[in-house]
């Protein structure tokens, strides 16, 4: 498996999504107490150091080889990566500005990038 792939279908492995979405609730409880350099380290570590450790270590054909591997392959490109991260963004200015709306309007924008194949056909 090249380095594209392993960057591609580690993003499904449990350990880099429990990384993912536990570092990412969890920062938002420091960034409500405006404690920002704590919220910075809490977004900023575990997740690298996951995908680090699950590319590195882990045996991803079996994801890249299942059925969300292949949905992964056709619908998760280096835009909807990048709306995931900007409702992240959005996540982080509502727990900020304790505005409970924006972190659910963060929270829906990354869940739809993720199931944004289901809204609209891959191209052939």
């Amino acid at each position: 498996m090249n380095s594209k792939d392993k960057y591609l279908y580690h993003q499904i492995h449990p350990l880099k999504l429990l990384t993912d979405i536990s570092s990412g609730f969890i920062c938002l409880y420091p960034l409500w107490q405006h404690q920002l350099v704590l919220a910075l380290l809490i977004m900023l570590i575990p997740a690298p150091v996951a995908s680090a450790l699950v590319m590195r270590y882990a045996n991803l054909e079996p994801y890249k080889q299942s059925a969300l591997g292949k949905y992964i392959s056709q619908y998760m490109t280096h835009t909807m990566e990048a709306i995931r991260g900007l409702g992240m963004v959005a996540m982080a200015f509502g727990a900020w500005w304790h505005a409970v709306w924006l972190i659910v309007v963060g929270a829906v924008v990354i869940i739809l990038a993720w199931l944004n194949g289901f809204f609209w056909r891959a191209k052939d």
